[in-house]
């Protein structure tokens, strides 16, 4: 597709109104970043190094704990970047590198979400066929099969937004390169590809929400005809933190995307929460309320020398 823009570069202009909270805002945002990274890999840590960690729920947080370090680096290092009074231009290719790979993991992430409920479906509703739905084969292809439906999202969405014409202003108010802020910019009339875009970003995370709540409704219903109160205290607890995760992680989607009015501070507060803050908290979500996982860490923890023996 012809790029008719004669924009070479943007200029990120930031938070809105946090001039002069630039040093504040580094050291927290710093600090949630390298929390996100290690609580993350601690967590890929423990999965690979337990082999009773090795099954399809196990799988698949690992691979969203791949994508929840990589999530938040999208738009982290720029951010820091400037915030640390370094230049805030972004080139052309940069920022739409930024679009495609926040949307890409994102998008990829609201899938792994649906797949790990449908696997706490099958094991809660199906527990003797369990192995075989959920096969190794199964597994890969449905974790591929997330990535590869978030690519085409991803492809569609940076393709609708780069074939307009930038030629005039280049200033993004925003603290990265996103769809809502980038289509001010366009010098050409955007209200048709505004509904295209809101149809295709709120469509795909609304459908994934209601497979989510057909697995949840279904395992419920399983749940409460368990007869023993351990057997459905160990499955309400096994399902909770994934339940907690996905609240965290579609409520910033709704306040964003959905909202008929965008007000820019509140946007950018809800994002930083979507980028930063969830990735950091779904390592201590899914780690708090599970033995096994928690029982790995501190082996880990203990082998890099962070745990007393004794712990």
């Amino acid at each position: 597709m012809k790029n008719l823009s004669v924009v070479s570069e943007f200029i990120l202009l930031g938070i809105p109104h946090t001039e002069g909270l630039e040093t504040m805002l580094l050291v927290l945002f710093l600090s949630f970043y390298i929390f996100t990274l290690m609580g993350n890999l601690l967590i890929l840590l423990a999965i690979v190094s337990s082999t009773r960690l090795h099954t399809p729920m196990y799988f698949f947080l690992c691979k969203l704990s791949i994508f929840d370090i990589f999530f938040p680096s999208v738009s982290s290092p720029k951010m820091l970047c400037y915030l640390s009074g370094n230049s805030r231009a972004i080139s052309y290719a940069g920022c739409a590198s930024q679009l495609f790979f926040y949307h890409f993991l994102g998008c990829t992430e609201c899938f792994l979400y649906t797949v790990m409920a449908y696997d706490r479906f099958v094991a809660i509703c199906h527990p003797l066929r369990y192995t075989v739905i959920m096969s190794h084969r199964a597994c890969v292809i449905l974790a591929m099969g997330t990535s590869f439906f978030g690519c085409i999202q991803a492809t569609f969405l940076t393709t609708l937004t780069f074939q307009l014409p930038y030629c005039g202003p280049n200033e993004v108010d925003y603290y990265f390169c996103d769809i809502p802020v980038m289509l001010k910019l366009a010098c050409a009339d955007t209200s048709a590809l505004e509904m295209v875009g809101f149809i295709s970003v709120g469509l795909m995370p609304l459908s994934c929400f209601l497979l989510v709540l057909t697995s949840y409704s279904r395992i419920v219903f399983s749940i409460l005809q368990i007869h023993s109160a351990e057997g459905r205290r160990h499955a309400f607890s096994t399902c909770s933190a994934h339940l907690t995760a996905i609240l965290l992680f579609y409520m910033p989607v709704v306040l964003i995307y959905l909202r008929p009015t965008p007000s820019p501070w509140l946007d950018a507060t809800v994002q930083i929460l979507n980028n930063l803050v969830t990735p950091m908290l779904n390592p201590l979500i899914y780690s708090l309320r599970n033995k096994e996982v928690k029982s790995s860490l501190r082996r880990v923890l203990h082998q890099l020398g962070f745990l007393p023996e004794q712990l």
